[in-house]
Parts: structure tokens; C-alpha cells; sequence
């Protein structure tokens, strides 16, 4: 399977600009699964009254281009937007449309990161299904979700072979994309497709930095500071044999954790 990952724009534009560079970054990669940043179809640091006015809901017009698009390139697409959702509230979301145009999940960003996320959106319930791409179980997070270790092993523990993450990561945290990520894919045993802005919106001067990481830890792509399209072949044979060299998640011991669930009480 082959993921690709747009870096960037330097600029954000409306929707439908930004709609457009999908169509063309796709137009222009070979077939598989190509990730836009958080927040990509709006811009991330835009404040409430803009996520507010350009959300769209999970079918809006933004999908339906989306749909066209991987129909006519024959690649899968996985965004970030600014969804109303059927209660009216505004989420941090991310949506992945497989080659055929059909949507086969939507994800609400649940863990909100300060009063940036909190002013604009309303938390998700942090249900990730792992659904099937091209012979990959994949599972979806958003930026800081991935920062918080239960988050991957849910998705891991539900059999994903690779977690997507669109990110709008900021200096000064290039640690998460440079250590973190890596981290976590070893420690769950998954590729790790971490896609970021670049540039500087607002106060945010982004770190850039977005990565394809093995299972292993090691990078297969790994950007820039500047607007970039990366590319990496995941190998399912690599998982193959990775995974009986980290046997985390067979060693677990689920029950000397429970203080975990209640705030360090048992």
C-alpha cells in the first residue's frame, strides 16, 4: 500500500481552494492513500467565528468534491475539516474516502488541545473504528490524540496495521513528530502516517516535520520545514517481522492498570 502526504499549503485558502490542491496533489501521485493536514479544508488556527461559518456536514459539498476526485485518480483521501455535526455542534474532524468515493470513516478529534481546540470545537467521543484500505486495517487520530498513549493502543488493541494522523503541529513541539511518533509506532506495533501544516497561520509558525513511520520505529519518509509531498510503500512484510520482536502488546497486563481508569484509585 502506498501512502502519500501533503505537507503544507504555505497558505491557506477557502475550501474550495484547498479542495483543489487535493485534486491536484492526487492527480499527481501514484494510487493508494493520500493525507492532508488537520483542519486542511479550512485552515486550523482560524477562531470560532470561521469554524463556525465554513463547517460543513459530514456529506457537504467539500465530500462530495472529495468523492469525485478519488474516483477519477483512483486514490483514497483522508482530510481534515471543520464538521457541523446532526446536533449542530462543530467538531475537529477527519474524514477518509476510499478510491471508490465511498466514505469509510469519519473521526472527531477527542482529545482538545488548550483553549485553541476548546474556543472552536466540541470533543469527540473517541470511538475510532479500524476499517479496511487495501489490505490494511487502518484507525484515525487527530494531532494531540496522538500524544496520549491509551489513544494508539485502542486502535492497536483493535487491530490496525497503520494509524493516520493529520496534525497541525506548532513550534516549539518538533519532540512529538521527531520521538514521539516514532515511539508509538513501536510500541503498538503499527505504521504511523503523520501529516502536518507548514508555514505560519495566525501565531503558529507549524513544524512541519510529518513522517511515515514503520513498526520498527524507522522512518520511510520524513519532510521538510516547507510544503512538501512524501511518499513511502508500506510493506505488510515488515509487520511480519517486526512483530514478534515487540511483543508488547502480548505481554500486557491489563489488570495492573486499572488505577489507570480511576484517576490513580483502585
Amino acid at each position: 500500500m502506498r501512502v502519500t502526504l501533503f505537507q503544507g499549503p504555505e497558505k491557506a485558502g477557502t475550501p474550495a481552494e484547498n479542495m483543489e490542491r487535493v485534486a491536484e496533489a492526487a492527480a499527481h501521485v501514484e494510487e493508494g492513500l493520500l493525507v492532508c493536514p488537520e483542519m486542511f479544508l479550512s485552515g486550523y488556527a482560524i477562531g470560532r467565528e470561521a469554524a463556525e461559518r465554513l463547517a460543513e456536514p459530514v456529506d457537504g459539498p467539500s465530500a462530495k468534491r472529495a468523492a469525485m476526485i478519488a474516483r477519477a485518480t483512483g486514490t483514497a483521501l483522508l482530510y481534515g475539516y471543520p464538521e457541523r455535526g446532526a446536533d449542530g455542534k462543530v467538531y475537529n474532524a477527519a474524514i477518509l474516502i476510499d478510491r471508490h468515493g465511498n466514505t469509510l470513516l469519519n473521526y472527531r478529534k477527542s482529545h482538545l488541545f488548550t483553549d485553541l481546540d476548546r474556543s472552536m470545537f466540541q470533543e469527540g467521543d473517541g470511538h475510532s473504528p479500524v476499517v479496511e484500505l487495501d489490505g490494511f486495517k487502518v484507525g484515525v487520530l487527530i494531532c494531540y490524540d496522538v500524544e496520549f498513549p491509551e489513544a494508539v493502543r485502542s486502535l492497536a488493541l483493535a487491530g490496525a496495521d497503520l494509524v493516520v494522523v493529520p496534525t497541525a503541529l506548532m513550534q516549539p513541539y518538533d519532540v512529538i513528530a521527531r520521538t514521539i511518533v516514532p515511539a508509538r509506532a513501536v510500541e503498538n506495533q503499527v505504521f504511523i502516517a503523520y501529516a502536518d501544516h507548514c508555514g505560519v497561520e495566525a501565531d503558529l509558525d507549524y513544524c512541519g516535520l510529518s513522517c511515515i513511520v514503520g513498526p520498527d520505529g524507522v522512518d520511510l519518509a520524513r519532510a521538510g520545514r516547507g510544503e512538501e509531498v512524501i511518499s513511502a510503500e508500506l510493506d505488510r512484510d515488515l509487520l511480519e517481522r517486526t512483530r514478534p520482536l515487540y511483543t508488547y502488546l502480548a505481554d500486557r497486563r491489563p489488570e495492573l492498570y486499572a488505577a489507570l481508569m480511576h484517576g490513580g484509585r483502585r
